[in-house]
């Protein structure tokens, strides 16, 4: 059986024949050992059909179906023209080898061509990828690095510009960066509670919160020229007036040392550097919440923005998160918990990145599984509900974390939950309410009197049509009633025509009896 080779190149599609296939008897070791000899390679393949592309959207089109495992038009006709012809009813007496089994599957399921990939089917191809320069005639080796450079360019772009409002790689990298900030922020802060502490140390027990002890530090530099006319200041900062007026006391009976201006200047740029930190990271957390809202809205509002994130992160993507199993995504972020179970033959944990929610620490210790387990299946729903919609909505995150409340009330009171079928018609429902409101409010204010005035039109005719249908009902009962009675006196008058009529026969049988016996 002859075996033809299909090979895409970054410049067209190549069909090669490989003609001595029963001289080295299908060994792969063979062909691996005579692929980096031209001469040897060359008696064992050659080529058959070239067809190049006609640009470079066109190469970059086909490069995309093919990696999709998908024959477009092109290959077709180029296979169909190249190959032998396949009779009906008849095996075909050649077999097409490939590099990508799917893009063999689609191959016979359109052309009935029978395909085959295998090990030396790829040796065949490394060997005709490192000699293609050869086989084709007036091809510069140049031209077919530029050709493969450019088409390398241009997938990669494809692949990578999607919707620019929903690129996840955003999320990851916000949400790492936001993870390091929370740990640079508290080292930092200690770091400068302990420094200050040497100059003013009662500050310390006063402000328990680093963001407000690194302004106050900030703005008290020397504590010896503290007074009672910083007391409005001093309030703006922290907030509390006794607190404020606790402060100014404490640095008058002060047990710290003196510092010089240089160390009191050096403080006081590190204060403002973690005051910087401190204010990045509130914006950064409010980035990082517009940017949820926007790739996986319905993620957010059911497990909240932060957690959704790690979540997105931990995965990769959205859409490896919507590929996982709800069983998968319930232990994401314990791998290493879950694989020490397994060698220890020990219990699998019950969570992973869900246990920071809020739903597994309201639920009771015995329902805490139970609740990760039901928590973790919304999220999945929510998740590939975010990755495969177009249009964003919130409507189904907002049903979803309604079904997981009544599930902990199902725990605690015994309240029984809603079905899932009615919880997603609801959310259909109010998805499509909110797309009518629009065009509502936009030809509402304009047609609003006319409307009010063809709808009392319209009740007052249903109105007259609804009387005038009771007086034909009262009208109709009458007639019916007088029917009734003309035929009841009709009836009456016909059976006293029958009774004389009867009688009469009667005489006239007792007459001739008479006569008879007579």
């Amino acid at each position: 059986m002859a075996l033809h080779v299909l090979y895409e190149s970054a410049s067209g599609y190549g069909l090669f024949l490989a003609h001595g296939i029963d001289e080295i008897g299908q060994n792969t070791e063979a062909v691996r050992t005579s692929v980096s000899d031209l001469n040897r390679f060359g008696k064992v393949v050659r080529l058959v059909a070239f067809s190049p592309y006609e640009s470079a959207l066109d190469a970059l089109n086909q490069c995309n179906a093919i990696s999709e495992g998908q024959m477009t038009d092109k290959l077709r006709n180029f296979l169909e023209l190249s190959l032998p012809t396949v009779k009906e009813g008849k095996k075909p007496k050649f077999s097409l080898g490939v590099a990508e089994p799917k893009l063999g599957s689609n191959i016979y399921e359109v052309t009935k061509i029978p395909c085959q990939s295998n090990e030396f089917i790829l040796e065949i191809v490394r060997g005709v990828r490192l000699h293609f320069d050869r086989f084709i005639l007036n091809l510069k080796p140049g031209d077919l690095v530029k050709a493969q450079l450019g088409l390398g360019h241009s997938y990669s772009r494809a692949k990578v510009k999607f919707n620019v409002n929903r690129v996840d790689n955003m999320v990851i990298q916000a949400i790492f960066i936001l993870d390091t900030l929370d740990k640079d922020v508290n080292s930092f802060s200690m770091r400068a509670r302990e420094w200050y502490s040497w100059h003013f140390p009662e500050l310390a027990k006063i402000v328990n919160d680093n963001f407000l002890y690194a302004k106050v530090a900030k703005y008290v530099e020397d504590k010896s020229k503290l007074s009672e006319g910083n007391l409005s200041d001093l309030t703006d900062i922290v907030g509390d007036e006794d607190k404020a007026k606790e402060i100014i006391e404490a640095a008058k009976a002060s047990m710290g040392q003196d510092l010089s201006i240089i160390d009191l200047i050096n403080v006081k740029q590190f204060a403002q550097r973690v005051i910087d930190l401190a204010e990045y990271r509130k914006k950064l957390y409010d980035y990082l919440v517009a940017k949820m809202n926007d790739i996986a809205p319905n993620l957010a509002t059911l497990i909240g923005e932060v957690v959704g994130a790690r979540l997105i992160s931990h995965a990769g993507s959205l859409t490896n998160l919507a590929k996982c199993p709800s069983s998968t995504l319930q232990i994401l972020g314990a791998e290493k918990a879950l694989f020490r179970a397994l060698k220890t033959r020990g219990n699998t944990p019950k969570y992973g990145l869900i246990f920071h929610s809020s739903f597994i620490g309201r639920a009771s210790a015995r329902n805490k599984g139970r609740m990760a387990r039901f928590l973790a299946n919304k999220c999945s729903i929510a998740s590939r509900i975010d990755c495969f919609q177009e249009k964003n909505t919130t409507a189904f995150g907002e049903k979803l974390r309604e079904q997981v409340e009544e599930r902990l009330d199902f725990y605690d009171k015994g309240v029984a939950p809603r079905k899932n079928i009615d919880v997603m018609k609801s959310a259909i429902t109010t998805v499509e309410t909110k797309e009518d409101e629009p065009a509502a409010l936009i030809n509402g204010d304009a047609k609003d009197e006319p409307k009010s005035e063809k709808k009392k039109k319209k009740e007052k005719r249903k109105m007259e049509q609804e009387e005038a249908e009771e007086k034909n009902d009262a009208n109709g009962e009458d007639a019916t009633a007088k029917k009734k009675k003309k035929k009841s006196k009709d009836a009456m008058a016909v059976d006293a025509v029958a009774v004389d009529a009867s009688e009469g026969k009667k005489k006239k049988k007792k007459k001739s009896r008479n006569d008879m016996s007579e």
